[in-house]
Formats: structure tokens, sequence, C-alpha cells
């Protein structure tokens, strides 16, 4: 019970996703870091997208790390959220970043990081928080920069040590990771998911010829949570969240 209610009195970090704030029991505790997991098209950036608005308009300035992607293509497709204003840009609420930008200023131009340039990217990344008083942030996606870690054992200390640090600022991460459909696992390499505090699981489902979105807890530290299949629906309002039924069907979809 005094374990329980510990959980309990974690401050949050809401999301401002309200399905997903009511699944994790008032949001995601403060500090932790998250995998956001899936195959492609399942909504997984959105989800980070929203994560970051909400945050940016409630004084939580957010970076959104870009690692393969341009972050200007990026803005371009960007859903139009009806709560989503550029101003938040141009004040200095939201930044976004290209990480191979970030890696050419550093040096870090080899195709295979050691642990010492592991290290450099860390305190980079960490720096870059501090000085712009980032308190929420996404990497999108983790499993490109661990292209580059390799090792098992590099990836478990970036992870571990950018996670630490970033918590001690107060700073919440969801760390984006790809993974093809048939995967029984959350990340690439396995290790990513058993190190991070949460995982948050982005799927596809047929039912009845359409192809449904879905989003389920696995885990989260520091709080008591739902683990049932939600559906997962992209709008102008947010994402929204429905509960899937035994069986396949969608709560109040008949």
């Amino acid at each position: 019970m005094l374990g329980r209610d510990a959980r309990d009195r974690r401050e949050r970090c809401k999301t401002g996703i309200e399905g997903l704030d009511n699944i994790l029991n008032g949001g995601v505790p403060r500090g932790n870091t998250v995998l956001v997991t899936g195959s492609v098209g399942t909504g997984k950036t959105s989800l980070c997208l929203e994560f970051l608005v909400h945050g940016s308009n409630s004084n939580e300035p957010g970076l959104y790390v870009s690692v393969t992607e341009p972050c200007d293509k990026l803005l371009k497709n960007i859903i139009p959220y009806d709560f989503f204003d550029e101003s938040l840009i141009t004040d200095g609420k939201l930044h976004f970043i290209d990480l191979p930008i970030v890696y050419e200023r550093l040096g870090l131009e080899k195709a295979e990081f050691d642990f010492e340039e592991v290290a450099i990217l860390i305190s980079a990344i960490a720096s870059i928080v501090h000085e712009l008083g980032i308190k929420r942030l996404v990497i999108d996606s983790i499993t490109s920069v661990c292209y580059r870690l390799k090792s098992q054992e590099n990836i478990r200390d970036f992870i571990l040590k950018l996670g630490s640090v970033l918590s001690e600022m107060g700073c919440t991460s969801f760390l984006v990771s790809e993974i093809s459909p048939a995967e029984e696992r959350y990340s690439l390499y396995g290790v990513e998911e058993a190190i991070a505090d949460g995982v948050i699981v982005t799927g596809n489902l047929e039912r009845r010829g359409d192809l449904l979105r879905t989003l389920q807890v696995v885990k989260m530290r520091g709080t008591m949570h739902s683990r049932a299949k939600y559906v997962l629906d992209l709008t102008t309002v947010g994402v929204l969240l429905v509960p899937l039924l035994k069986g396949g069907s969608v709560a109040g979809g008949g």
C-alpha cells in the first residue's frame, strides 16, 4: 500500500492527451524516459508532437530532435491541430533541431560511435536542454541513433545516462522506436525497452476491411496504469482514444 501511495504522489507531466492521461492515472511521472514504439504509420510522431505542443501551451518548453527527416519537411506535414499556433516556435516555447546538424558541429562523422563519442553526444543534448529550459523532449527516432551506437553496451549507456541527466533537470522524454509489424519485441536491439521507464506501443489492427491504429501502455514506472488496448484516432482536436473491446470491437462502435 505504501508503494502504491508513493507512486500516486509522484508529480505528473500531463501529456494533454486526455485518454492517455486517464490511462496513466494522471499523466507520465515527471522525469520518466518513455519509449513510444510501433511500425510505420501508427501515429508515433503525431502522438509525440501533440505531447510537445500541449506542454508548450502550458509553459513547459518542448524540444523535438529529428534524426532522419528534416524538421522543415516535418512541419509542413504536421496535422493542422486546432490548438497549435506557430507563435509557439517564434516565441521560443517549442524548438525543432535536426540531429545530423548537431553531429556535424560536434565532429561526430563516423558511422559508428565509440564510448567517448557517446558521452559527447549526451553532453551536447543535455546542454541544449539546459540552455533552452526544456521540460519535454522527443527524439525521433532513437532507432536511428542506435544504428550509430551499434553495440548493446553503448545503447544501454546512452539511454541510461541521457535519461538520468534529463530526469535531474525535470525533463520528461519520449523516444520513438521503429519496429516491423512482425517484431516480437519493442525495439531494434531489445535493450531500449528494458532501460526505458515506460513503453507505449502503437500498432495497426485490421477490422472489417479497415486498418485501425491502436495504442497500449505496456509499462510505466511510477504509476498505476491500464494495460488495455485502445483504438487511436488522429484528428484536428488531437489524439482520441477509444477502448478496444474483447473480440476486436470498438466501444460505442457497434
